[in-house]
């Protein structure tokens, strides 16, 4: 796999494209031999709600309780492979992020920093482009200024966001009207699953597959309605390779596909927790510094 590619041979554009997929709450399929299983024998009566609902609190003791609720940031360093129709297109993007929670009332926000070469004379890697994602907006930064990046990207990364699995656990199980169903087991990547389905009071569903001996997340699906062409679009993540970083199992590997073809993976390391990152890393209004 290829180190990384130069940022004067890619558009920024197209890094944004290409690099949506690293920002909705990244964790979650896996190598779980070093996590203890958190398997809890089921009653033998349980509603088919009973015991999704049960699920879903298994899931969370196993993500790390309420250290995983409560983190307040998350940076993290990786590499982004892209896919065309689910095929490699040999391009290979390195990047640093910064994530911010919604806890103790901060708002949730998110930036990625693009990796490239330093120059033939001062190895290394620096920062050129950043991207922002705060208060509903996303934003593209250097340091010449900042722009909104393209409304389908936007709607893209929101979409995405509301149906994480943080998002899940952290609003949709607390809302009136909500079902919490059980719906069997299934297969991700031969790991033997539970799968729960939520479902909101307006009609809105996110599909979770828990790994039948750990409960840890293996793969995320909701699907919406494409405006254009009338039909329905599907959204999944994969989730693997796990490991624990402070107490918390994170997914080091993390699969997307749309509609069925795989469009990215994204290969984390140095993760770290609640390093207490400063709000202005997420002000798009802090521009970068020329180098």
């Amino acid at each position: 796999m290829a180190n990384g590619v130069s940022m004067k041979k890619v558009p920024c554009t197209l890094l944004s494209g290409i690099l949506l997929a690293a920002l909705a709450p990244p964790l979650l399929r896996g190598q779980a031999s070093s996590i203890p299983s958190a398997t809890t024998a089921a009653p033998t009566a349980q509603t088919q709600e009973q015991r999704g609902r049960q699920l879903m609190d298994e899931m969370v003791t196993a993500l790390g309780g309420d250290e995983w609720l409560h983190r307040k940031d998350m940076q993290f360093h990786g590499r982004i492979a892209a896919f065309f129709q689910g095929r490699p297109n040999g391009m290979v993007v390195e990047f640093d992020a910064w994530q911010q929670f919604p806890e103790g009332g901060q708002p949730q926000a998110e930036r990625i920093g693009f990796l490239t070469d330093k120059s033939m004379l001062f190895p290394g890697k620096k920062i050129d482009v950043v991207q922002i994602w705060t208060g509903g907006e996303g934003y593209e930064v250097t340091y010449k200024g900042k722009t909104s990046l393209p409304k389908d990207q936007v709607e893209d990364y929101y979409r995405r966001q509301n149906h994480s699995i943080e998002s899940v656990v952290r609003d949709w199980l607390k809302a009136p009207g909500v079902m919490v169903l059980y719906d069997g087991t299934s297969m991700v990547e031969r790991r033997m699953a539970d799968e729960v389905t939520i479902l909101s009071a307006n009609n809105d569903g996110v599909t979770i597959d828990l790994d039948a001996t750990t409960h840890l997340p293996l793969r995320r699906t909701f699907q919406w309605r494409n405006t254009t062409f009338k039909d329905h679009d599907e959204d999944v993540e994969e989730y693997d390779d796990y490991h624990t970083f402070q107490g918390l199992p994170t997914p080091l590997t993390i699969t997307r596909y749309h509609n069925g073809d795989m469009t990215n993976q994204r290969f984390l390391t140095n993760v770290q927790y609640n390093t207490g990152l400063p709000h202005e890393l997420f002000n798009p209004d802090h521009l970068l510094k020329k180098k």
